[in-house]
């Protein structure tokens, strides 16, 4: 009888614990997401990178507007991976490095110290980020703000 109830527990355990999800940002969100932050780009005449990640810091989305320097590529997922790996806008580290003592900010690590950056959330829960570069640094907040007004 033991035996036997032991089986059964271990059969439907896996089930069990699967069936219980925390929420996530799917691939749909993040192009819903990516194409409210380009409409607000294109709209303002602004050229950007957008990078959508995921709550590990992964990639799930990027998009180089025609025309924007290489080096934008790099920046929007440092800002991205900034957001979601603190939980908090970018622009927070931006403001703490101007004041006084905040050159520590600049060594922690992965932490990004320019705005274009805010974390995704869902029934509070952190789902992912987004992180937007190519024009100065409170338009691209601007735009990365647009974008997770649309989600």
């Amino acid at each position: 009888m033991k035996k036997q109830l032991l089986i059964l527990l271990f059969t439907f355990l896996p089930f069990w614990t699967f069936s219980q999800t925390k929420p996530y940002l799917s691939l749909a969100d993040a192009e819903r997401i990516t194409e409210a932050a380009e409409a607000k780009a294109k709209a303002e005449g602004w050229n950007v990178v957008i990078a959508i990640l995921d709550d590990g810091g992964h990639l799930i989305s990027l998009k180089r507007m025609d025309g924007v320097q290489v080096g934008s590529v790099d920046v929007a997922q440092a800002k991205a991976k900034s957001a979601v790996f603190f939980k908090r806008s970018t622009k927070v580290f931006e403001d703490a490095m101007k004041g006084e003592g905040g050159s520590r900010i600049a060594t922690l690590p992965h932490a990004v110290g320019v705005e274009g950056g805010l974390p995704i959330f869902k029934d509070g829960v952190i789902v992912g980020s987004i992180g937007v570069s190519g024009v100065t640094s409170a338009q691209d907040g601007i735009i990365a703000q647009a974008g997770i007004d649309a989600y």
